[in-house]
């Protein structure tokens, strides 16, 4: 069920995804305002992290999944009024429920963790995220009948994708609810005994104070992610900009998504098989081939496709295994906390790079945005160079 639940969750987020910043441009009059698309849905997905978690926590993993997707279905049918009544400010609101979606997918990667032996937690978490891969790359190529089925509806131009988002997140609703029996994170806390009496449990902002290995997992998904959604967001807008149909923009972005979700099995069989370090570094080298095509040629279409492939092969490869030592890094009981503050930091990270991504596209190009992200790899590739270090000094 948790199958189904994401390629459904995944067709109402790719549905949207680009047009998110072609409306955000359209409404605002500027494509400067383009990355607000992508911050205020990564903003929205940050929001309702720590309280799905906390609903996940006490209700289960059944009853948060299908909150997210409810809310998430809420901001498609408000998308479709902000651009009936021309009204930015609204886009910006329903932007933001809608990341309630991204929210719930990421949610449901630790929900394959919670019954998952140590030895195969990557490569479980790693199948749900691969499972997304059908919808979201659906997703965008629904641009095209998407508009079909607006005009038949009497939609507004643009927005008879959010038609597809609200079925399928509302469906996605459906399957949790009806279908993930018995609930996944309850059977791993009654299967656990408590902690000793006297034992606080503690907040995830507290767990990654005290508890290096989570700190650093958490930073490694943040940074990545923050790379990412600053490329990607900027993307639709930049291949619009240089001449690129609508079509080719859906498909170009369905080809990045697939680069997200396809290989993310491979990248999980390899973090149970080799560890979860070189498989991180393995995907900050693809994140930088990518910012590099991007530096050195931002202004090919092939370029950029092959930049946008190798960016989502980059964002699989560091949050699969940083997803797994994020399960790892904790006790069960500990762990929901700690996954709703990662998905917190993630989306802010994300929300932040998508508010820059604008001006520095339209001061810089998309070969300085490119130049300028490298930076956050460089942090990650330095913080796992002293992590390997200080292991090695301590083996």
């Amino acid at each position: 069920m948790l199958v189904v639940g994401q390629i459904l969750g995944g067709i109402g987020m790719g549905a949207t995804l680009s047009l998110g910043a072609l409306l955000a441009a359209q409404l605002s009059g500027s494509s400067a305002w383009s990355g607000m698309a992508a911050t205020m849905s990564t903003l929205g997905a940050a929001l309702v992290a720590v309280p799905l978690s906390r609903l996940a926590q006490a209700r289960g993993r059944r009853r948060s999944l299908a909150a997210g997707s409810l809310i998430a279905g809420s901001g498609a049918v408000l998308a479709i009024t902000a651009v009936a009544v021309d009204a930015f400010p609204l886009l910006l609101l329903a932007l933001m429920l809608l990341g309630a979606g991204s929210a719930t997918n990421l949610q449901a990667r630790f929900a394959a963790t919670d019954l998952a032996s140590v030895r195969f937690r990557a490569r479980d978490l790693s199948i749900v995220v691969w499972s997304t891969t059908v919808g979201a790359v659906l997703g965008p190529n629904l641009f095209g009948p998407g508009e079909t089925v607006g005009a038949a509806l009497g939609l507004p131009p643009l927005t008879g994708a959010f038609a597809f988002s609200l079925l399928a997140t509302v469906g996605a609703a459906v399957v949790y609810s009806a279908g993930l029996r018995p609930d996944p994170l309850l059977t791993a806390l009654a299967a656990r005994p408590s902690n000793p009496a006297g034992e606080r449990r503690i907040g995830g902002l507290a767990i990654i104070r005290s508890n290096p290995p989570a700190r650093f997992a958490v930073g490694v998904i943040a940074l990545s992610h923050a790379t990412m959604v600053a490329l990607m967001s900027m993307a639709p807008v930049h291949l619009r900009d240089h001449g690129a149909t609508l079509t080719l923009v859906g498909l170009t972005i369905s080809l990045h998504v697939a680069g997200m979700y396809a290989l993310s099995p491979v990248f999980g069989a390899l973090a149970d098989r080799l560890g979860r370090m070189p498989v991180i570094l393995t995907g900050q080298a693809l994140l930088f081939a990518a910012l590099t095509l991007f530096w050195l040629n931002g202004d090919s279409p092939v370029a950029m496709t092959a930049g946008l492939i190798l960016l989502g092969l980059g964002w699989s490869a560091s949050v699969v295994a940083g997803s797994a030592l994020i399960a790892e890094a904790v006790e069960v009981h500990d762990r929901a906390p700690l996954q709703g503050f990662s998905d917190l930091s993630m989306n802010a990270a994300g929300a932040l790079g998508g508010a820059v991504a604008g001006p520095i596209l339209s001061a810089a190009g998309y070969s300085g945005l490119g130049l300028v992200t490298m930076l956050l790899v460089a942090v990650i590739v330095v913080w796992s160079s002293l992590r390997l270090a200080a292991a090695k000094r301590a083996g």
